[in-house]
């Protein structure tokens, strides 16, 4: 009996490198039926206490006009994390836009850096 190939993770249409690991997530843009589109965001994971879910944190700066100076801004975004990417806390990744896969969530994580 020949051995199952793995299934090859499918072009979702960005330019990033797909997860050498492979899963059965049909909610996974690789390996599932899940469409992106849509903002492309880079964060570092905070939490990833929750199912197949990850809290990613992203910091940008802000010019305050009045003070002539800039503030420092955060922001938290919920993401899907397949289970083909993994990612943990301190982890740098990449996420995009996709349909509503939650009530907090309508982003999933593309790539780990």
């Amino acid at each position: 009996m020949p051995a199952k190939k793995k299934p090859e993770a499918r072009d979702i249409g960005i330019d990033v490198t797909p997860p050498k690991d492979s899963c059965e997530d049909p909610k996974c843009p690789f390996h599932g039926s899940l469409s992106v589109r849509g903002q492309m965001i880079d964060g570092v994971v905070v939490s990833d206490k929750m199912t197949d879910t990850v809290v990613v944190t992203r910091k940008r700066s802000m010019y305050v006009p009045k003070y002539e100076r800039y503030e420092k801004r955060t922001s938290r975004q919920a993401a899907h994390n397949p289970p083909c990417i993994s990612a943990k806390v301190g982890d740098e990744v990449t996420l995009i836009e996709c349909r509503p896969l939650a009530k907090t969530v309508s982003y999933v994580v593309i790539e780990r850096k």
